[in-house]
């Protein structure tokens, strides 16, 4: 298994189509995006004492919904952590073995997850879908970054975001499986601890389809006809290769750390309280008695955002291949903070059909800022550490997922306080988005090409690839 699972022996034979690795990243990002899609047992997990998912609240000793949350935030944050402490291994080993790491923490934090819901207790769900299962998601949403780069250096964007639109889809399979197989199951803890265990199995078989399929390019292999884009005089992609120590200590990585910051604290919050948002925009109060949005068409609409999450990915990123890197994000902070000073107008008016197409606009484009950061980082800094590079990047989506939600509620709950009505108090907030996005505009304007000093040496080079790669 070990020899199976080392970098030299997925280095790709002739006449390997390249064209395999984007259905083996996309095999991976499917099911560790399943975390988009695990609220769905928030309040099973809320009533397992109770055993009734009608009462309004769980019984003594029930979890609240607030600690239950607590499950996705530690995820979330431990997808973050291990991107960025893990990345320089992952580059080290290739991405079969990662890809085999993930699988084994991912799948094995719903076995642990099984054991805290059999037993009742929070912390061991904690650590098994929070860590266990984070530090799994950060090891297998980085994996495939590095290897689809170098395998369509003419397409970087079209291949990250084939790959990364699979993670923004994950709740579109994970959803209904978790829902499917808890109605299943049945009987204790409604069942949710064989669909843990369901869901181990399902999930692994999955990810080791896309372990195994996964290549390397062979050394110094390149596209038929393809030439480097800047020998034709684009200075904004790089021909010479930034370490990831040197890449951090670049003006550059933190601008971009700034534009990826900026850019999901204004979807993630949104993303988070949508159900509640167009419930209260746009309630009874608001359109007449019985034309107020309900609870089902609001889940509705919450599924048509994560469409627009998944397809933006793909769209944005393969379009910025076209565009460019830093004219695509400037296309996501101009027309955002457009959109988000304009949400409240839509609410006043009140016109539904424009509100709903805002945000699946929105969204798109905090999907497709995911899956663009790859290729930008590739174009800055070269394909030598962008792994790792991207790894340390990831640090800005855990610090956006606290600060994004935080945001949104806390200023919805305070203007409510104050006595504005519940439609109108999201009007601040969307405000204090669309000036986060005009900072994120700036900060995009200002990147410039990696100077000089921080390029990497030959030796250097040497020393930062895998062994067996001389890219």
């Amino acid at each position: 298994m070990a020899s199976f699972l080392d970098r030299e022996n997925t280095v790709a034979p002739p006449g390997y189509s390249r064209w395999l690795v984007p259905p083996a990243a996309l095999a991976v990002h499917l099911s560790i995006g399943q975390i988009y899609g695990y609220s769905v047992f928030n309040k099973p997990l809320s009533h397992l004492l109770s055993g009734d998912l009608n009462a309004k609240t769980g019984a003594p000793g029930d979890w609240s919904l607030v600690q239950v949350g607590l499950i996705f935030s530690v995820a979330l944050f431990f997808l973050g952590a291990s991107s960025a402490l893990f990345g320089k291994w992952v580059e080290r080993v290739g991405p079969r073995r990662t890809m085999f790491t993930s699988a084994i923490l991912f799948c094995l934090g719903f076995v642990v997850a099984a054991l805290g819901v059999q037993t009742h207790q929070l912390w061991i769900v904690i650590l098994g879908n929070g860590v266990l299962g984070g530090i799994g998601l950060g090891l297998g949403y980085i994996s495939p970054v590095s290897t689809l780069i170098k395998w369509f250096p003419d397409r970087p964007g079209l291949a990250t975001g084939m790959a990364i639109m699979g993670f923004g889809g994950g709740a579109l399979i994970g959803s209904p499986l978790g829902t499917s197989l808890m109605t299943a199951y049945g009987g204790a803890n409604f069942g949710i601890v064989p669909t843990f265990l369901t869901m181990a199995v399902v999930y692994f078989v999955l990810m080791m389809f896309g372990a195994f399929l996964v290549r390397v390019p062979a050394d110094n292999w390149k596209p038929d006809g393809w030439t480097p884009a800047v020998q034709s005089g684009n200075a904004m992609i790089s021909s010479h290769g930034v370490t990831v120590d040197q890449a951090v200590r670049t003006p550059q990585f933190w601008l971009l750390f700034a534009v990826l910051f900026l850019n999901v604290t204004a979807g993630i919050g949104v993303l988070g309280q949508a159900s509640v948002m167009i419930q209260e925009m746009f309630s009874d109060s608001v359109l007449g008695a019985g034309k107020g949005v309900t609870a089902a068409a609001a889940a509705g609409f919450v599924g048509l955002l994560s469409i627009f999450n998944m397809a933006g990915r793909f769209f944005w990123s393969s379009t910025s291949d076209r565009l460019g890197r830093k004219p695509t994000y400037m296309i996501f902070f101009a027309l955002g903070t457009v959109l988000y000073f304009l949400v409240p107008v839509f609410g006043r008016t009140p016109s539904l059909p424009l509100f709903v197409a805002g945000f699946c606009v929105i969204l798109s484009m905090y999907g497709g800022g995911f899956a663009t950061i790859p290729a930008y980082l590739r174009d800055m800094f070269g394909t030598i550490n962008v792994g790792a590079i991207h790894g340390r990047l990831l640090l800005a989506w855990s610090a956006a997922a606290i600060v994004g939600p935080l945001l949104v509620n806390g200023f919805r709950d305070s203007q409510i306080k104050a006595g504005v009505p519940a439609a109108q108090a999201y009007s601040t907030t969307m405000d204090i988005m669309a000036v986060l996005l005009i900072v994120g505009f700036v900060a995009n304007l200002l990147v410039r090409p990696v100077a000089e000093r921080f390029w990497a040496s030959p030796e250097q080079l040497k020393n930062a690839a895998p062994a067996g790669a001389h890219d």
